[in-house]
């Protein structure tokens, strides 16, 4: 198993339960100290993806948003409501959006339906998945942001979302409990490659890393995120066309008293976010601040080098962007006990400037499982759809 994120540590616990041995792989020192465990963990019902009005980004999100707490409480072995943020999210229309208010209403009126009409739409939190979008009120509106400002209009969504921190300590708990589970931390991988000349893609494989091969294994699932198409490269499959890495921090803030905040996010396009799970431990992020490296080719781009003073510098510009739109969002800010600025990698097929109604990134439902033999790449697309697609690959190798 490659890679410790969201994606590869369901697969493991999946696989490892259906009495396979696992190895699983990652650079970092523990799991989820990549992009899963550092963004905003949204449960995406498709709201969010107005550029796309087809449906087809939401009709692929959909399921796996829908399923997404059944399925980690089943892998996890008890509740997450504790780390989910317990009321419907706002979303703001900000003047720039690449959608405007006529196409978000009647796209958002499609997405409620949609959601509705899915079997599994009482599998979300408690009805939310049932209420569809509601305009916000002028009253309610002003009392988020300053009159005259850049907010047009906003909604209430039944979208829910999760702190990656606290899934992180739940999976490492459960990795830990799982005696058919080896983690190899530490260990970057730099390719695949069959066991033997004859072998092919239906195996075995040895896993070349940093400290040499190691192997064979009967089966490899690729589940890194940012370096996917590189080892996929290697072993001989053609890359997702069109494929953009992006770097993007964040704040992450704990309080020393609760606050009271609402979730809320500013777009449709490059804007931000606020997520309050409970009301201690937050997420902000404002992306024209955030955004640090950008590139098209298989591999990432190099990050730029980020001392303590840029650190602090970031983290002003993201709360002040934030800050013009939600000017409430400072008295997060004001009660921090403790602060992290860290950073994620969003991957995904498309290209073109976010603020680009044409742009491709705004297409989201290019994602999924490819196999050969016994090599899977898995792109889960976002946070919320990982575990269902580690439970659909689990299901290809059950019974051996």
């Amino acid at each position: 198993m490659l890679g410790a994120g969201i994606t590869g540590c369901s697969t493991a616990l999946y696989m490892a339960r259906q009495g396979y041995s696992v190895t699983l792989f990652d650079q970092a020192r523990q799991p989820f100290e990549g992009s899963s465990g550092w963004n905003d963990g949204k449960l995406h019902l498709g709201y969010l993806y107005a550029a796309d009005p087809s449906l087809g980004t939401a009709r692929q999100l959909l399921p796996g948003g829908l399923l997404f707490k059944d399925i980690v409480e089943d892998l996890l072995g008890g509740s997450i409501a504790g780390a989910t943020t317990p009321r419907d999210e706002i979303f703001l229309l900000h003047r720039d959006s690449v959608v405007q208010q006529p196409g978000i209403d009647a796209y958002f009126r499609r997405v409620s339906d949609l959601v509705r009409s899915h079997p599994d739409a009482g599998r979300y939190w408690d009805d939310a998945a049932r209420r569809g979008a509601t305009p916000l009120t002028g009253a309610e509106i002003a009392g988020l942001a300053p009159e005259g400002g850049a907010i047009l209009g906003g909604w209430r969504l039944p979208e829910r979302s999760v702190s990656s921190r606290w899934l992180a300590r739940r999976y490492i708990a459960a990795l830990a409990a799982e005696q058919r589970i080896e983690l190899r931390a530490g260990t970057r991988v730099l390719g695949v490659r069959p066991a033997a000349a004859a072998d092919g893609l239906d195996g075995p494989f040895r896993v070349e890393t940093e400290a040499g091969p190691d192997g064979p294994f009967t089966i490899v699932v690729n589940a890194l995120w940012e370096g996917r198409c590189v080892i996929d490269q290697g072993i001989g499959l053609a890359p997702a066309p069109e494929l953009t890495h992006r770097y993007r921090y964040a704040l992450f803030i704990h309080t020393a008293r609760p606050v009271a905040q609402d979730n809320a996010l500013i777009g449709t396009g490059p804007f931000g976010d606020v997520k309050a799970y409970g009301d201690r431990d937050f997420y902000l992020s404002w992306y024209p601040a955030g955004l640090v490296a950008e590139g098209r080719d298989a591999a990432p781009p190099p990050l730029p080098a980020l001392d303590e003073a840029g650190r602090q510098a970031l983290a002003a510009r993201i709360l002040d962007g934030l800050a013009e739109h939600l000017p409430a969002i400072r008295r997060v800010a004001d009660g921090a006990a403790h602060t992290d600025v860290q950073g994620s990698w969003v991957v995904a097929p498309g290209s073109g400037p976010l603020h680009d109604p044409a742009a491709g990134l705004h297409r989201r439902d290019r994602f999924g499982i490819r196999r050969t033999g016994r090599y899977v790449s898995v792109d889960s697309g976002k946070f919320s759809t990982a575990p269902w697609m580690a439970r659909e690959v689990a299901a290809m190798f059950r019974g051996g």
